[in-house]
């Protein structure tokens, strides 16, 4: 594939598994496709749940600046926080120079970074960790310590964590969701679900407490296994944080799109 086919890959990635999130913890959300925009809003507490972003392939300066002032205004209309993620290569040249500069005028402020990555991967061996044992997500409880590591990794309040996990069928049924656990005690989580013909991979968190272990890499590989092996797909895509980034490559993925997180101006 191309480095732009890619860019775009990850970007429909986005779109697509963000709408079965988004609709699984509200059937009632924002869930709209328009020109250039994706709205995937839960409007809920846990902030990555609520989510705009720009779709447009080879935008011009122009066309960003209108799409970030567009995207700003959905986001004020809303009474939860969340994040618009923008993807650089679909951007031209001229729209990345003055990226900043738009995004000022906007009212958005930059938040983290993040890089959409991919892999075609080779078949897996059954991973395993001398630390660890895997239980798949099936219950509130496991649920709930998968939200509590998330909230601890990124910094959010358990509360918000559990918005937007407890009580969801989707989590328990459909999606392969995983906790490494240590002497009974839950210190990590992946998760793959199947989205047109790929295996994306979200929430990948270890509790701060845990880090530097491989952790985080071992319960990775087992979510991608266990996807794997119950569809058939070796195709996988993922949307990394800085800390996340490293991980990746030793399971073969590779970088494609850097990314860009905006939250409103305080």
């Amino acid at each position: 594939m191309t480095e732009l086919a890619d860019s775009v890959e990850s970007m429909e990635q986005l779109a697509m598994v963000w709408r079965a999130m988004v609709l699984d913890r509200d059937p009632g959300a924002d869930v709209r496709d328009l020109p250039g925009i994706a709205v995937r809003w839960a409007d809920c507490r846990f902030a990555f749940w609520n989510c705009v972003t720009l779709t447009d392939v080879g935008a011009d300066a122009a066309t960003v600046e209108r799409r970030l002032a567009q995207a700003a205004d959905i986001m004020r209309s809303k009474r939860r926080p969340g994040f618009l993620w923008l993807f650089e290569d679909l951007l031209d040249d001229g729209a990345r120079a003055t990226l900043d500069a738009a995004a000022e005028r906007a009212g958005l402020a930059y938040a983290f970074p993040g890089t959409g990555m991919a892999a075609d991967l080779s078949p897996l061996p059954e991973p395993a960790h001398p630390d660890l044992t895997f239980v798949r997500v099936s219950t509130d409880e496991h649920l709930r310590a998968y939200a509590d590591i998330n909230a601890r990794a990124y910094g959010f309040p358990l509360a918000d964590g559990r918005d937007g996990l407890l009580g969801s069928t989707l989590w328990k049924n459909q999606v392969y969701a995983y906790l490494g656990m240590r002497d009974g005690v839950a210190v990590s989580c992946a998760a793959t679900v199947e989205a047109q013909g790929r295996l994306f991979v979200v929430l990948v968190a270890t509790d701060p407490g845990w880090e530097r272990r491989g952790y985080g890499e071992a319960v990775t590989r087992k979510a991608l296994y266990e996807g794997a092996r119950a569809t058939g797909l070796t195709r996988a895509t993922l949307h990394a944080t800085a800390a996340g980034a490293p991980v990746y490559p030793r399971i073969g993925f590779l970088p494609n799109s850097p990314m860009r997180f905006y939250g409103l101006k305080g």
